[in-house]
């Protein structure tokens, strides 16, 4: 009779029983896993991890050393609530990253799609939300409430501000401060960040049509006027020219809903304002 199959775990490690993990799970030595996280098939555990928190893993994903996944929120109303984090699947958590559960006044979850990439030391806070083939670079800082949609990459160093939305296919380039929503298909970039031009290299990689760049860099073109340096009236004047567009529409519907909101982000209208006062520490 063949032996059955058990998650591969270091003799330092430190795994809850009550923690769910799957047959083929690798925990390294150092590691701590919580009573309330569930580790899917094929997940690895580098040494010196932590996970923890009400946290989910999907299939295939990579833990690397001294990574903290499923960490309390660093924000001072936090009460310790039943909170989550969602992890997909095929995602790379690599050196000293750190990822933190939701909070109540924020929706309860930070969430985390598919086959994405955080380089070391970078930062997912409370309630954020990470679509599929994203790339967080070395050091890039996510506060809370921010959206990331599929495909983007945002470079090292970058700090973004809450409640900020970064659109699908969008790049940001390295050490920027980014204040306002971050348009889909276009680069991002400086101290505040501002739109600089179409992600040429990112759609390249992604096997766009050439036909749809170059409407892309015409849209460019006429949202930021090198006179203006803002959408102005482009955004019919674009609609109208492409009908049933998808990209067009997408980045004229994505920046007529950041405008809704004075502060260049869309997310703030689900703002919640929690009036507690701080729990006494």
């Amino acid at each position: 009779m063949l032996d059955s199959i058990m998650p591969d775990i270091h003799p330092t490690a430190v795994v809850d029983p009550a923690a769910s993990l799957a047959d083929d799970v690798v925990i390294g030595a150092l590691s701590v896993v919580g009573p309330n996280v569930t580790l899917g098939e094929g997940t690895w555990v580098g040494h010196h991890a932590v996970i923890e928190g009400h946290t989910t893993l999907g299939k295939h994903n990579r833990v690397f050393h001294h990574a903290l996944v499923g960490c309390e929120p660093q924000d001072l109303k936090y009460r310790g609530e039943r909170t989550t984090l969602t992890v997909g699947d095929h995602n790379d958590i690599r050196e000293n990253v750190t990822i933190h559960v939701g909070t109540e006044n924020g929706g309860g979850s930070t969430t985390i799609g598919s086959h994405n990439l955080f380089m070391v030391g970078s930062h997912i806070a409370h309630d954020s939300h990470v679509g599929d083939r994203c790339v967080l670079s070395n050091n890039v800082l996510l506060a809370g409430h921010i959206t990331v949609e599929d495909c983007a990459v945002v470079g090292g160093g970058t700090a973004i501000t809450q409640y900020v939305t970064v659109g699908r296919y969008a790049y940001i380039g390295g050490l920027s401060g980014v204040v306002h929503d971050c348009p889909p298909f276009m680069v991002t970039d400086g101290h505040p960040a501002r739109v600089r031009g179409v992600n040429l290299i990112g759609l390249a990689r992604h096997k766009f049509d050439h036909a749809i760049v170059e409407k892309l860099k015409t849209a460019y073109r006429t949202l930021y006027r090198r006179e203006q340096g803002t959408c102005g009236s482009g955004l019919n004047e674009l609609l109208a020219a492409h009908p049933g567009d998808a990209e067009i529409e997408a980045l004229c519907h994505f920046i007529q809903r950041s405008g809704e909101n004075h502060h260049g982000r869309f997310a703030e209208q689900t703002r919640r304002d929690d009036k507690r006062s701080a729990p006494a520490r």
